[in-house]
């Protein structure tokens, strides 16, 4: 699936009337990471009349096998509630809470505390890892009227004898592993081509709404309207210390860029960004010439680094649409927005994208949602949106100014959020749950 929402010049194989009707969806969903599963989930439980095609190019050991960690806002958790993937009673899903999160500059005076207790919830985050993400999410879609279309395959137990395929009914029908191969909309419907990566079988699909959830990592995307290269990769690895602190999150600007360590078990997940001949030098460092320059550049405030393995390295940029809705396609989570991964807001956008955008098409009383559903949902995540790309585009280029005065109104700054109450409780709010449109 490319970043393109629709590719007039790939028109579908023709098909059989009575076959068209057969593969006809309200709403086809077109990447199952976490943000177009959660979205799926969302819609069959508030909507269970619709019938929703999520296609998904991955099986779910892939998903599983996925090695990333993620932080996720107490606002995600939420979201994630409702979706029947994180329930507020039970063993849930195995996460470490952030309780507290410090940031600091590296070199320079100036620092602030977000504590949870002052925000009346029981975490301001959490750390968790992809494959249990996911695991919890599809234990979720085995709740909820789902069946899944396995690929390749010659026939489907939903053939009738005639040869003729019976009409999807109402639920989710998970087309794995199943890639788009084009979309293609008229004033009607949204036409949808996929394909596999195993033989040349392919299915045809037709839905009054499209939604683009499968967006990848910055290096694999094609260049959108609001596109920027930081000219650095993310380092990133699991270390442990000789005085963890239990629930503390640590954010530190240094002139190479933001370094944060997440709890994470017995250890920290860590994001160290830099420039990219550093990332490359410091990954095929020894272990302990690595977590030397880790101190150095984090210091001791959790005294020596003692382990690190895990290391790989993610190029970073901005890549964001202009528009997140097209007619009858609209665009959510890495689909509509990349970001850089300092406050670690990328997937806990796309989640507010999902929320949101289940949330306009629900509330659109005319049966099968159109494409009015997706024109308020549109002006729904502007402001969100719009203030989460700023902020996270500003920050890291911001905090790599090295010069003395942009260096002082940093640490001025910093030290100013714990004077002004009402900024610093603003901010910790955006972090957590966004803008409400």
């Amino acid at each position: 699936m490319t970043d393109t929402q629709a590719s007039p010049s790939a028109m579908p194989a023709a098909h059989t009337a009575n076959d068209d009707r057969a593969r006809r969806f309200d709403v086809a969903i077109v990447g199952a990471g976490p943000v177009g599963t959660a979205l799926a989930l969302l819609l069959a439980q508030r909507a269970p009349q619709l019938r929703i095609a999520l296609v998904d190019a991955r099986g779910a050991q892939a998903g599983y096998d996925d090695p990333r960690t993620l932080a996720l806002s107490h606002g995600s958790r939420e979201i994630l509630a409702r979706a029947g993937a994180w329930p507020h009673s039970g063993a849930g899903l195995a996460s470490t809470p952030i309780q507290h999160i410090h940031v600091s500059q590296a070199r320079r005076f100036g620092s602030t505390e977000i504590d949870y207790l002052d925000h009346g919830v029981p975490a301001l985050g959490y750390v968790v890892r992809y494959g249990a993400l996911m695991r919890a999410l599809d234990a979720a879609m085995s709740r909820v009227p789902t069946r899944v279309e396995h690929a390749p395959s010659t026939s489907s137990s939903s053939d009738r004898p005639d040869g003729q395929r019976a009409p999807y009914r109402a639920g989710v029908h998970h087309f794995r592993p199943y890639r788009a191969i084009a979309l293609h909309q008229d004033a009607h419907e949204v036409t949808i081509t996929l394909g596999t990566s195993v033989d040349d079988h392919a299915q045809t699909l037709h839905a009054s709404l499209a939604v683009n959830a499968e967006g990848g990592l910055f290096e694999r995307q094609t260049a959108r309207p609001h596109a920027r290269d930081y000219g650095q990769t993310a380092l990133v690895g699991f270390v442990t210390c000789e005085r963890p602190r239990i629930g503390w999150a640590w954010e530190r600007f240094t002139p190479d860029g933001p370094l944060a360590l997440l709890p994470q078990e017995n250890g920290y997940a860590l994001v160290w960004c830099c420039s990219h001949a550093e990332a490359k030098r410091r990954r095929e460092l020894g272990d302990a010439s690595f977590l030397s320059e880790l101190h150095a550049a984090f210091g001791d405030r959790m005294g020596r680094f003692t382990s690190i393995v895990g290391r790989a390295g993610f190029p970073l940029g901005l890549n964001a649409l202009g528009r997140v809705v097209d007619g009858r396609i609209a665009a959510i989570g890495n689909a509509a927005q990349t970001l850089h991964p300092v406050a670690g807001q990328g997937l806990n956008l796309g989640l507010r994208d999902a929320f949101d955008l289940a949330d306009a098409l629900v509330r659109d009383t005319r049966g099968v949602p159109g494409p009015a559903a997706l024109t308020a949902f549109a002006h729904r995540r502007r402001a969100d949106r719009g203030l989460t790309i700023r902020i996270t585009d500003l920050l890291p280029r911001v905090f790599g100014i090295d010069a003395a005065p942009v260096a002082l109104l940093r640490s001025a700054a910093l030290a100013g959020l714990d004077l002004v109450p009402p900024l610093k409780t603003a901010f910790a709010r955006q972090m957590m749950f966004g803008q409400r449109g």
